[in-house]
């Protein structure tokens, strides 16, 4: 997936992010993706949907797959674009 938004994090120990905008580009966990897709097909509004996006892109992108950054909070805001790929 590739999206365009404003990310900030909350860490454990009182560490933050000031959100700011971010193109990134990474693939989402399995259960994320069907997240996703499983809220969308039962009516989710658009924030609810960028809760579940944030939660894996914290995963992939700031946690580096469960490596670095565990308790970090993702937040996800004014989402420019979005585009997701299914493989």
């Amino acid at each position: 997936m590739e999206t365009r938004a404003r990310f900030g994090f909350t860490a454990a120990g009182g560490s933050m992010d000031d959100p700011r905008v971010r193109r990134i580009t990474e693939q989402l966990p399995p259960g994320t993706a069907a997240q996703l897709l499983a809220a969308h097909q039962a009516g989710a509004d658009e924030q609810q949907l960028a809760q579940i996006l944030a939660g894996g892109l914290g995963f992939a992108y700031f946690r580096d797959p469960g490596r670095r950054a565990d308790g970090l909070e993702v937040e996800l805001s004014d989402v420019d674009y979005c585009d997701l790929e299914l493989l």
